[in-house]
């Protein structure tokens, strides 16, 4: 696969004396920080301490003070897709970002395209998609994006790579 380290979380500024620090996620998993699980990060690999999820808060081995753990602001922290398998148990119907980026996306028998990115803007996840040569050739939009929502998403097979939908050629026709 094309992206082997996952960007999850960054890590911020200094809370308490403790060496605790804030933790942005970027994840929607924050069930993976737990105590032991060491991550890949920007300054080596931080194995977790303590986390707090409630407070937002994180501690890491060999940085229980302030001053040591001041040296990690910044820092991002990377998972990769097997250790992300390994700590998140999805639900049914539940897919991680990474399987559904590169599938087919189809309406009926028509290859719309193929998923580039996912963006999340407000509460609503949205398929970045590369619209089909043969669909650019006939005048319609580079790229396009769809709402991953019931009202377009019919079914997402991973295993098969492919995405199938209802009124995703209208939203292309409308972008």
């Amino acid at each position: 696969m094309k992206h082997d380290r996952l960007f999850i979380a960054q890590i911020g500024r200094t809370v308490g004396l403790h060496g605790d620090l804030k933790l942005h996620l970027h994840t929607d998993f924050p069930e993976q920080f737990t105590p032991g699980a060491t991550f890949a990060s920007s300054r080596g690999d931080l194995t977790v301490d303590a986390y707090d999820a409630r407070r937002g808060v994180i501690r890491f081995v060999g940085y229980a003070s302030m001053d040591s753990a001041k040296k990690l602001t910044n820092a991002k922290l990377y998972s990769t897709q097997e250790q992300t398998r390994e700590q998140v148990a999805l639900g049914e119907g539940e897919h991680f970002w990474f399987e559904i980026i590169g599938c087919e996306v189809v309406e009926g028998d028509e290859v719309l395209g193929e998923v580039a990115a996912i963006d999340r803007m407000a509460d609503t996840d949205y398929l970045a998609i590369t619209t089909a040569p043969a669909l650019v050739e006939a005048g319609l939009p580079k790229s396009f994006l769809l709402p991953y929502i019931p009202r377009y998403i019919v079914r997402a097979d991973t295993d098969a790579r492919r995405i199938e939908t209802r009124d995703a050629r209208d939203v292309l026709e409308a972008s």
